[in-house]
């Protein structure tokens, strides 16, 4: 078992807190992304799970195993940076034998684990050449088979895509996921790509700020965000949000003339909330067309179309309703004019609704 716990961690430099009383249990096996926007503390966090930075507070412990006075050799961890960090006057067969002689393992074992981890990830054919005569996406393959002829208890990758061109992350994306996917290895994975972390965590753990806002499933994650920045901080293009007031004993909200009636889910929970300030937050696939048939009750409202993106499949729409911004998607055949009123439908059981003040979710 490899599961990983961190419980009241703080870190803090020069009295700044960094990170502030993180507590998550990372399940074995489990591929876990770390994300949010840069200065989070998700990669300090990796760190200290790594012993590349002490704690300020808490304890960290891998497999039941308290490690966080542990020094990095003694951790059962292999990390894979964002910069690669190979041995540039090595070759790729001498870089991935490296840290298995420095742990002294036989000769044999050590031509075993290369020739796996070389045959795993199609390097064979490079193991004589040196750092500077393979391509981004080669020397990335390089990283990872170094972390994994290791066969550590835990792999930690720090934004290890982030400088790939977009064609080349997507495709190495999937080859890391099918890769934990195999070796069945606890994975702790850090970035700053939503999109990134929605398509390859078997669960995320969104930061803000060194504190942790939201541990869930993708999916849990985008349909039910916990507060207003995770609502925004995922999902692309980003959810629409209009700052309103509750009327009518929480039966439809009104900001500035624009009224949205509240979906019958939600009326328990607003109804105390009378007269107060929130947010309605709408995702742009439940912006459609008035007369598509809709999931349900939907109200019409009249949007100016202000910038129109086209990206082959599908078209983005940015607008304004009432003065309130409205991004949506449609297909390319049905892109509006930029400068026409349009109508268009919102599906009101899929609104979602948070604290003016706090910004935590209401429903």
């Amino acid at each position: 078992m490899a599961e990983v716990r961190l419980e009241h961690v703080d870190k803090s430099y020069d009295g700044a807190s960094v990170i502030a009383d993180l507590n998550l249990e990372i399940r074995d096996q489990e591929f876990m992304v770390l994300v949010g926007p840069s200065g989070c503390g998700k990669s300090t966090a990796l760190r200290m799970i790594a012993g590349l930075e002490d704690l300020t507070g808490g304890t960290i412990a891998i497999g039941g195993r308290r490690v966080d006075e542990l020094p990095p050799k003694d951790r059962d961890v292999a990390m894979v940076f964002q910069n690669y960090a190979l041995y540039p006057h090595m070759t790729i067969r001498e870089n991935l034998e490296f840290g298995l002689k420095m742990r002294k393992v036989p000769r044999e074992e050590i031509d075993r684990l290369v020739a796996q981890a070389a045959a795993t990830l199609e390097l064979a054919p490079l193991l004589d050449r040196r750092p500077r005569q393979l391509s981004g996406g080669q020397r990335q393959r390089v990283a990872l088979g170094r972390a994994i002829v290791r066969q550590p208890a835990v792999y930690l990758f720090d934004e290890p895509l982030s400088n790939l061109d977009a064609k080349l992350r997507l495709q190495m994306r999937a080859e890391i996921k099918n890769l934990q996917r195999r070796l069945k290895t606890t994975t702790v994975y850090v970035t700053h790509d939503q999109v990134e972390a929605m398509t390859m965590g078997t669960r995320i753990a969104v930061m803000k700020d060194g504190r942790l806002q939201q541990v869930g499933t993708p999916l849990d994650v985008y349909d039910r965000p916990a507060n207003l920045f995770v609502a925004l901080f995922i999902g692309s293009p980003p959810m629409s949000v209009i700052q309103a007031t509750v009327r009518d004993g929480g039966a439809r909200v009104e900001a500035d003339g624009l009224e949205l009636p509240l979906r019958d889910a939600l009326r328990a929970a607003a109804r105390p909330l009378d007269g107060r300030s929130v947010h309605v937050g709408i995702r742009p696939e439940h912006v459609v067309d008035p007369s598509s048939p809709a999931h349900g009750p939907t109200a019409t409202l009249q949007a100016d179309v202000e910038l129109v993106e086209p990206l082959g499949d599908e078209a983005v729409v940015h607008a304004r309703v009432g003065g309130h911004p409205l991004t949506y998607r449609v297909e390319p055949r049905r892109m509006p004019e930029v400068g026409r009123r349009v109508a268009v439908a919102v599906e009101l059981e899929r609104l979602h609704l948070f604290d003016g003040e706090s910004g935590a979710r209401l429903g």
